[in-house]
């Protein structure tokens, strides 16, 4: 290996080596989770940017939220369960898609992903296990994350069955 390699393979295994130890002195568990989120953030974005601005109002069937709708409701859950659960500045108010157009939308849905990582960033591995009181029964602050997680990704779900009903190739999944 030539000397230029070697630095580069040096300078490569030093940030390795930083990440891992820098990620094993905190909680494994908000880690992964935050790096998840910012994931998951991306990946909604991408899908929300798909859809024409003409369809956020497309609805698969009646009862069903439009897709605008399905984006809003997304960013108002993650907003609830970030400032009323987590650590957060309080909830923002709930918008209606009707009068919002697809930048707006798009911003609301990017600005509740930041709150979410917010919180997910401000939480101790102590105050994982701490115990509040949800409209289900006591939960811990780990489970309120594992739900906004969760809900999260049942409507992310839901954005790729519309994108596929209109036509449009959802993007390539972004794990983690």
């Amino acid at each position: 290996m030539n000397i230029k390699k070697k630095f580069i393979f040096i300078v490569l295994m030093s940030i390795g080596s930083i990440y891992n130890s820098s990620a094993q002195s905190g909680d494994s568990l908000l880690a992964q989770l935050s790096r998840k989120w910012i994931d998951s953030k991306a990946y909604t974005l991408k899908l929300a940017q798909l859809m024409p601005e003409s369809d956020y109002d497309f609805r698969p069937v009646p009862e069903e939220m439009s897709f605008g709708e399905q984006l809003l409701h997304l960013a108002d859950n993650i907003q609830w369960l970030s400032s009323a659960y987590l650590p957060g500045p309080g909830q923002k108010e709930k918008k209606s898609s009707t009068h919002l157009n697809k930048d707006a939308i798009l911003k609301i849905v990017a600005a509740a992903y930041d709150t979410g990582l917010a919180a997910h960033q401000r939480l101790s591995s102590a105050q994982l296990d701490e115990k509040v009181s949800f409209f289900a029964g006591p939960m811990t602050r780990r489970q309120i994350l594992i739900l906004m997680h969760d809900h999260q990704t049942h409507h992310v779900g839901q954005l790729i069955l519309y994108l596929r009903l209109k036509g449009i190739k959802p993007p390539e999944y972004i794990g983690w």
